[in-house]
């Protein structure tokens, strides 16, 4: 895609080449033409890069060379960039949240605890699937960012087929408590990591969909773990209650 900004602050031919040279360090630019007579900046791009990334390489908000957006709406290109990167996990939730909805609105009535373990089994046997297609993609990723996995290398090969029999317990609802208490304690334990490289806005790529899809680590990461986390908390606690 390719987009022209209004680009104040170049005075001279210099200072074209100067904020040419800064915008192509960004990884996802693979163009830029810039006119200090027009105040403007062509930008080819991989993908939609936002105006505060734009502007950060370019100095920052006390920078002299202020870069905005005039000819497209930079909301609309935000959200659509957001969907395109997040395609995959948005399909496969959806997928897996259709079918355990479908199996409950067939049965003669719809138990919250029964489709949430229908659809921790999904999940975990889902994302164990993609992880499996690439062990060792999975294992050298996941290294980048789980605690345990960095220091225990056999971690990350260990970790997917966990989820794999995480996936087939909850399918056959073997051993329910034994099954929750197991998942908050992995989720928990994985979901350090994650909140650390989150918060310390870490570029790194998310292993949660093994090596298939490049996908970066976000707040999504965090969700996704908090969501399985929270609904074995919710189960436990229905077999004490």
């Amino acid at each position: 895609m390719t987009h022209t900004y209004q680009l104040t602050g170049m005075t001279c031919s210099a200072c074209e080449a100067k904020v040419k040279s800064k915008l192509l360090t960004l990884p996802d630019i693979t163009s830029v033409e810039v006119s200090k007579d027009t105040n403007t900046a062509t930008i080819g791009m991989e993908k939609h890069i936002s105006l505060t990334n734009l502007q950060e390489v370019l100095g920052g908000a006390s920078s002299k060379y202020q870069i905005s957006a005039t000819q497209h709406n930079e909301i609309a290109e935000q959200t659509k960039s957001w969907l395109e990167t997040y395609k995959p996990i948005l399909l496969i939730f959806s997928f897996i949240t259709g079918v355990t909805v479908l199996i409950e609105v067939t049965s003669e009535s719809f138990e919250w605890m029964r489709w949430m373990r229908h659809f921790m089994a999904g999940f975990f046997l889902v994302f164990s699937f993609f992880k499996l297609l690439n062990l060792k993609g999975f294992a050298e990723s996941y290294a980048m960012y789980d605690v345990v996995a960095k220091k225990i290398k056999a971690w990350g090969f260990i970790y997917a087929f966990i989820e794999l029999g995480l996936g087939l317990a909850y399918l056959t609802n073997f051993q329910p408590l034994i099954i929750n208490c197991v998942t908050i304690l992995v989720m928990g334990v994985s979901i350090i990591g994650v909140l650390k490289s989150v918060l310390s806005n870490q570029k790194i790529k998310c292993a949660c969909l093994g090596d298939v899809f490049n996908l970066p680590m976000s707040t999504v990461t965090i969700i996704e773990d908090a969501l399985m986390i929270t609904m074995s908390v919710g189960m436990v606690l229905y077999f004490y209650i």
